[in-house]
């Protein structure tokens, strides 16, 4: 069986586990923590507090430090309401491409490795292989948080990164962090006919979300004169205000789920201390004048920090040889890489397929993508070989 035909069958396997954000991921972790452990690599799985979720993090090569990370999130998104041509979790196959949810986000890159895990289990190895699937990326990067807290408790330290996310095999050096809340607004209902005796939380709520349009524009003057990212500026979006029952009366409970993407450290610092400002000194006041218990609280989703360019980057060097590539980009989305490199390794985003198949129906991915990462895992166990 060739490689890619190998990567296929797991493919097929990895898609038809349904590991929608919302649900279990349990089941994918301990069949790709059994295929590993039938080549020999130690296998450690983390579930997380409910016990329905884990991180895998398993090693094949010397016990040292310096390994290679490998890395992949077991997560996708929900397929609710979108329009597909065929089951989203039994792999299709037509004109050179397999598709299925997770096809390239982001379970392409982690069957590529699974496949590979044999070969690099037949080498010896002069520095250790780690593979590292997590859980809950794509609602805040909740696992890998957890995963890298648990890497530094072991004293675990991997001296390179390769976050195998969807980028045609280009080389990313660096991306946007990604900060996502949802606040929410408790004000006093009333009757419709009577708005000043209650408190409108939609009402607040639209303010709020307002004066963080108003940062919006502010944040654009901000833009670093040497930023490579396009936009060059932190971004913000509203993603979702809700509140209210019926036409005639006051909303007592409203939520506005938004997030921000900071190019820069300050740029977080800048919108935390303004929005929260603008809500204890402007907003809260004004609530409270009517009904004491009025409240206004923010939940941190996840608060993802970014991928920073580096002038030196181990990670960068060791893909542009494996592919023959000298181009190192930056993106806009986000991914794990920033919190592996705050463990103090190098890290690269590269992995086969494009973001822009993401998220969508009929997500797929190319066989020749599939094959171009396979030919970049292969020269990966040949430079490790002893």
């Amino acid at each position: 069986m060739t490689d890619l035909a190998r990567t296929k069958d797991i493919l097929s396997e990895l898609i038809s586990f349904p590991t929608v954000s919302t649900d279990s991921n349990l089941d994918m972790i301990q069949h790709m923590g059994a295929l590993l452990y039938d080549i020999g690599a130690s296998v450690d799985i983390y579930a997380d507090d409910s016990g329905t979720k884990a991180n895998l993090f398993a090693t094949i090569g010397p016990d040292r430090d310096g390994g290679i990370l490998l890395s992949g999130h077991s997560d996708v998104v929900p397929v609710a309401d979108q329009d597909w041509r065929s089951d989203p979790f039994q792999l299709y196959e037509a004109d050179d491409k397999l598709y299925g949810r997770g096809t390239c986000d982001m379970k392409g890159f982690i069957a590529a490795t699974l496949a590979m895990a044999p070969e690099f289990a037949r080498r010896e190895l002069s520095r250790p292989i780690h593979f590292a699937f997590t859980h809950d990326e794509e609602t805040g990067c909740i696992g890998a948080q957890t995963l890298v807290s648990e890497l530094k408790a072991r004293g675990i330290k991997p001296g390179i990164a390769v976050i195998g996310e969807p980028t045609m095999m280009r080389i990313i050096e660096g991306h946007k962090g990604c900060c996502e809340y949802t606040t929410r607004f408790s004000g006093l209902e009333g009757h419709g006919s009577a708005p000043d005796r209650g408190v409108n939380a939609a009402e607040y709520a639209v303010r709020y979300v307002s004066r963080l349009l108003e940062i919006r524009e502010e944040l654009k003057g901000r833009a670093p004169g040497n930023s490579r990212f396009d936009p060059p500026w932190t971004t913000l979006n509203i993603g979702r205000v809700t509140g209210g029952v019926a036409h005639n009366v006051i909303v007592g409970k409203s939520e506005v789920e938004w997030e921000f993407r900071p190019v820069q450290s300050d740029d977080y610092d800048y919108v935390t201390s303004e929005i929260t400002r603008y809500a204890e000194t402007v907003l809260l006041p004004a609530m409270r004048a009517i009904c004491p218990d009025a409240s206004i609280e923010t939940e941190t989703i996840g608060e993802v920090t970014g991928l920073e360019p580096m002038p030196e980057n181990e990670a960068r060097d060791l893909v542009a040889g494996l592919t023959g590539s000298n181009d190192a980009d930056v993106v806009a989305f986000g991914t794990e890489a920033g919190l592996f490199q705050s463990l103090g390794l190098s890290a690269v985003v590269c992995g086969p397929g494009s973001i822009d198949q993401a998220h969508k129906p009929d997500e797929y991915i190319e066989l020749k993508q599939l094959s171009a990462c396979l030919d970049m895992l292969k020269g990966l166990g040949r430079k490790v070989a002893a």
